[in-house]
């Protein structure tokens, strides 16, 4: 284990340094000024936290729900973050939720949103704290429409709610934002890497979790208490990587199989590979908008959720084809 962490720590470090050398402003090269440089610093932090929750999640939702399609973003955490946070703007929110979730600010509703639209899955999913996967899956969908819905319903009431902030892109697309506060990126990195600690001590009974519930069982495994923990966790995860960003999509899609080349299917050694790199992946990324920002005449700062959903499209366009093959076969 220890020589597993050594080498994920590595596959993140070294494209991390590599990322704090690119700049929007089209200089390339280490930060001399002190600001640059902690500007950057935090930038890729903050990437690096997104990407790690995003891919540690995916892991385990593909292992639980026994599908190598499933993403984060399944069981409704991204619809639910992006439609309390929008509601936020609202001059009537804090009548409707409250003064304690309104001095949270947005990245705190936005929390308390995907962890509201997880419970809600659950709740309508579990039967005598049983989680059937398939039931999971449906429910999670549904509740995606029924979030994106009411989303849309808020913004043709009032499409104002979007001016200054990107326009509606910020919200459809994620991105890193650069208005956050050092006590908000800390709040999502101690929330996220709790939960990545309980995945990792569970990494064990996850390669267990992907066989059937009968032989999970024989081998003395609580299938559903690990099934609930799990998805529980991994949820946590999510949740804290939307509050901070947004609904960025694919990156808990891609990495887990990038990591299964390298490390094969051992859900021990799979979760800290997989966590690295979803971190390089995402910082890698980011660094990629900065400097095609250079580029630019009017230097714009492409979402990154942009790119990510170009990687990630055809990505699952390809392993769909694979797994109709494999079926077929």
């Amino acid at each position: 284990m220890f020589l597993t962490l050594s080498v994920a720590l590595l596959l993140w470090a070294l494209p991390a340094m590599l990322c704090m050398c690119v700049g929007s402003t089209g200089h390339i090269g280490w930060p001399q000024d002190p600001f640059t440089r902690q500007f950057r610093m935090r930038l890729v932090i903050t990437a690096s936290i997104v990407g790690a929750s995003l891919a540690a999640a995916g892991v385990t939702y593909q292992a639980i729900l026994r599908n190598p399609l499933a993403d984060p973003y399944l069981l409704g955490v991204s619809s639910g973050a992006t439609l309390t946070s929008f509601l936020w703007r609202l001059p009537t929110y804090g009548a409707l939720l409250g003064p304690t979730l309104v001095a949270l600010g947005q990245q705190g509703c936005a929390f308390a949103g995907a962890l509201l639209a997880v419970a809600v899955v659950f709740a309508l999913a579990g039967r005598r704290g049983r989680i059937d996967p398939v039931t999971l899956l449906l429910v999670g969908v549904i509740v995606n429409a029924i979030n994106g819905a009411l989303f849309i319903l808020v913004y043709a009431l009032r499409p104002e709610l979007t001016s200054g902030v990107g326009g509606i892109l910020s919200f459809l697309v994620g991105g890193i934002q650069t208005n956050l506060s050092i006590p908000q990126i800390r709040a999502g990195g101690i929330c996220a890497g709790v939960a990545w600690l309980v995945l990792l001590c569970l990494s064990g009974q996850l390669n267990v979790a992907m066989l059937s519930e009968s032989e999970a069982q024989s081998l003395g495994v609580r299938i559903h208490r690990l099934r609930w923990i799990a998805l529980i966790a991994a949820s946590v995860a999510t949740a804290a990587a939307v509050a901070i960003s947004g609904p960025i999509g694919f990156v808990g899609l891609i990495c887990p199989h990038l990591a299964r080349l390298l490390v094969g299917m051992d859900q021990r050694r799979l979760l800290p590979i997989a966590t690295a790199l979803g971190a390089a992946l995402l910082a890698l990324a980011d660094a990629a908008t900065r400097l095609m920002a250079s580029a630019t005449f009017d230097q714009t700062l492409l979402p990154v959720g942009v790119l990510t959903a170009l990687m990630g499209g055809p990505f699952f366009l390809f392993l769909l084809s694979r797994e109709r093959r494999v079926t077929k076969a």
